[in-house]
């Protein structure tokens, strides 16, 4: 369980700047503390209602340091019979060339992602994607999505995301890292799969009275690219 969590940045140029004002490191601060936030919000076993760790952003502005932006992170843990374990973690980066491949990756994904419509079987017409477009939040620090709609903030999960998505407009299955068949020795032929969801329904079994959910979408509707 984490408690604590303290960064300390240096940065200068305009971005350092401009947070030297008190109302815009304070908008970076409300962005930042947003990540911890929703990491709560995602865990309700870990963090009752009203917990959550205390979370410090320091930023100041050295010129000297022009683009080579100094992050130094500091993250404190409860751990087994009440003990704590401390990371700290110092990095030294040139902002600018960060932050510019992360702008072209979001126009390329934007694009691609206004030639997507998805078709359902029960509808005449297809649909695109919302305005809101929460696959981009794996390039940002704190997602925004459509009104009721799960806030995931978590890296490998948004990449999941991007990722399955993409197979979909080429008619693969979703990724799934489960290997039921490797796990139990069984003699599949080969490009046969058990993790696949149609595979996974015929062979597997449960005392439990609750069915496979549908979570990839292809059983009810299919994507369609321009190509198509």
């Amino acid at each position: 369980k984490q408690w604590y969590q303290r960064r300390v940045a240096i940065t200068a140029g305009n971005d350092g700047k401009n947070l030297s004002s008190p109302k815009q490191f304070r908008s970076k601060e409300i962005s930042k503390s947003n990540v911890v936030d929703d990491m709560v919000e995602s865990n309700k076993i870990l963090y009752a209602d009203g917990k959550k760790p205390d979370h410090t952003v320091v930023i100041k502005y050295v010129p000297y340091v022009a683009d080579s932006k100094r992050a130094l992170d500091e993250y404190i843990s409860e751990i087994f019979m009440n003990g704590t374990n401390t990371i700290v973690c110092h990095n030294t980066c040139e902002d600018s060339l960060l932050a510019s491949p992360l702008i072209l990756d979001l126009v390329i994904l934007a694009e691609l992602c206004e030639r997507i419509t998805v078709q359902l079987d029960s509808e005449p017409q297809s649909r695109r994607f919302t305005s809101i477009l929460s696959i981009l939040s794996y390039l940002l620090k704190a997602p925004l999505v459509p009104a009721g709609t799960p806030v995931v903030n978590a890296l490998f999960k948004q990449r999941s995301c991007i990722e399955n998505i993409l197979k979909a407009c080429i008619g693969l299955q979703p990724g799934n890292h489960m290997l039921l068949e490797h796990k139990i020795g069984a003699p599949l032929q080969q490009g046969f799969s058990m993790s696949t969801q149609a595979n996974l329904m015929k062979h597997a079994t449960t005392t439990h009275k609750s069915k496979i959910q549908h979570s990839n979408g292809q059983t009810h509707g299919h994507v369609k690219t321009p190509s198509q």
